[in-house]
């Protein structure tokens, strides 16, 4: 991190990159491109400050952007900059989930980066301010950003308010659950329709401590985004002004010369990893996490989970494994009271620097604390659980580390016998057909990285194993992930993955499995030579894509254990 005598004495040049385009009689012709846009002759003398919209109507976590956008860039204008609004994909893995098209929805977040990158450096942005909703785009963004390591500030678009039916606060996760309490006849075709009507009043991400609030929360803490930004609804006055502020913040780092690599520093990604364990945030963090460091050339290891997993309490009572929406958590006062608790205890690193032109713990002065009575985040004394509820394990069915969501709930402790499924449709149908009983281990498996291509969630059958009453009398085991509505015995990111001859890919039918969470490990219960000779036999099969962006991605995708990154 740079010293603040030097961030202060260095002169710094606002049209770093933009005078290159700019300046000069040359570029005549570039400045009367601009001036179509709207450039003024002042304009050229100010700092371009790019605004990566991830606007579209493909789904109601980014519908609100477009409007994000502009306050953003009204912001950076006041502050002295020139604003630029660009656009960026989205997928909604909400719509896609349990089809073909959720292969695409990993895949998004290099595309998202890869297109912010391209823009950005293409037309010479001096600064960034990128505004994301789907959970993919959080990451997307910020990978964006560390590759072009210009001034930059991530704006989360904010959460959803809750639905309601029959009085009970809902999301997108209860209608997944309802798919399985229908198929179990538990519900009627009329009630199902009412909470498929009711779950998605509007605007905004997921309602609990899914992905894209829990990658919104570690953006936060890692220093990337405002204080208390990430607590927001998408439809307040707060988003308003938090995009506006950021469209300044950036202006403002621009002047003092502050970039990204002076921001996401190896300690700041411990904030965020304290962050979403407190928060009993989704095990995509993990993925996302690491991916975010890579590219930043941050040694981040699935093992810096582990370690700081063992002395870092759960204390947020949030959906999935909790009670409450993130609107709740909103009302109590957001995340910065949690993270003045955590400074308290030595529990984050105050010294890093953030966005804001501060460190942490100077952000935090004057912040108080929780209103007394709630019960939504617990003490220090008090936790919910006194360790991660992400388990990093490993196992002769994870040789390179899995991950799973270990509340307490679940058990510590699962040993069944194995149903196989060569995908997600086919272990679905099982499950809601009533194949999958009382003492199975799903398998899972050629939903990975490479073998999917794109490594799907697993939401659909998790969700139907809830809601048809077997979530305390199943697990399931995947090379795919999860979202983070996901809850239950379940382990993911299991690497090598089956398309890389990982013993997942030679379990079969009848065969035991151990998940064992106090150890951390997830075992086939069969003779080592047994395994050799199932490897020994087994062949790779052929990839499901020869083309497009999914054989692309089969081609250059690193394991998930190091973030599935493309760019290594």
């Amino acid at each position: 991190m740079k010293k603040k005598s030097e961030m202060n004495t260095k002169p710094v040049t606002l049209q770093r990159f933009s005078s290159l385009v700019v300046d000069g009689a040359d570029k005549a012709p570039n400045r009367s491109m601009l001036r179509a846009v709207g450039f003024k002759d002042q304009d050229f003398r100010k700092p371009i400050v790019g605004i990566a919209s991830t606007w579209s109507m493909v789904t109601p976590c980014n519908m609100h952007i477009d409007k994000l956008a502009v306050q953003a860039g009204v912001g950076a204008d006041k502050a002295g900059g020139k604003s630029i609004i660009f656009n960026t994909i989205t997928n909604s893995d909400g719509i896609s989930m349990g089809t073909p098209g959720m292969r695409y929805s990993l895949v998004s977040r290099e595309v998202i980066a890869d297109s912010i990158e391209t823009v950005a450096a293409g037309e010479g942005f001096d600064g960034v301010v990128a505004i994301g909703g789907c959970d993919k785009n959080m990451p997307g963004c910020l990978i964006a950003m560390s590759r072009l390591n210009r001034p930059s500030v991530f704006v989360y678009g904010g959460t959803i308010m809750p639905g309601n039916y029959n009085g009970q606060d809902i999301d997108v996760v209860s209608v997944f659950e309802a798919v399985g309490a229908h198929a179990n006849k538990d519900i009627s075709d009329r009630q199902l329709k009412q909470i498929e009507l009711n779950a998605i009043p509007g605007p905004g991400s997921c309602g609990g401590m899914y992905t894209a609030n829990t990658m919104a929360s570690a953006i936060e803490a890692l220093g990337m985004s405002l204080p208390n930004s990430s607590a927001q609804a998408a439809i307040s006055r707060d988003k308003i002004k938090d995009c506006q502020d950021a469209g300044a913040a950036v202006v403002n780092l621009i002047k003092k010369g502050i970039r990204p690599s002076d921001i996401m520093t190896k300690k700041a990604f411990e904030n965020a990893i304290t962050v979403v364990i407190t928060l009993g945030g989704s095990t995509n963090a993990v993925l996302h996490l690491l991916a975010m460091a890579n590219s930043m050339n941050v040694k981040l290891t699935i093992d810096d989970f582990t370690r700081i997993g063992k002395k870092t309490p759960v204390l947020a009572d949030l959906k999935p494994s909790g009670k409450y929406m993130m609107a709740d958590f909103c009302k109590i006062g957001g995340i910065t009271p949690l993270l003045k608790m955590l400074l308290k205890a030595g529990l984050l690193h105050g010294d890093c620097l953030t966005v804001t032109g501060k460190t942490v713990k100077e952000n935090l002065r004057g912040v108080g604390s929780y209103p007394k009575g709630q019960d939504i985040v617990h003490s220090l004394k008090k936790p919910i659980n006194d360790h991660s509820h992400i388990v990093i394990f490993k196992g002769n069915l994870a040789l390179d580390g899995a991950v799973a969501k270990i509340s307490g709930k679940e058990g510590h402790k699962f040993t069944g016998k194995a149903i196989v499924f060569n995908s997600e449709e086919e272990s679905l149908k099982a499950i809601l057909s009533g194949k999958v009983k009382k003492g199975h281990v799903i398998v899972v498996r050629y939903e990975g990285p490479r073998g999917g291509p794109g490594m799907r969630e697993m939401l659909a059958p998790t969700s139907a194993i809830m809601g048809k009453g077997l979530g305390d009398d199943v697990a399931l085991i995947t090379d795919g992930r999860f979202s983070g509505g996901t809850h239950g015995f379940v382990v993911g990111h299991i690497t090598p993955e089956a398309f890389d001859g990982g013993v997942i890919a030679i379990v079969k039918n009848g065969d035991a499995i151990t998940i064992d969470a106090d150890k951390r490990e997830v075992n086939l219960e069969i003779s080592k030579a047994e395994i050799k000779r199932r490897l020994a036999s087994w062949k790779q099969p052929k990839p499901k894509e020869k083309r497009g962006v999914l054989a692309k991605y089969a081609k250059l995708v690193s394991s998930a254990s190091e973030g599935a990154v493309t760019d290594n």
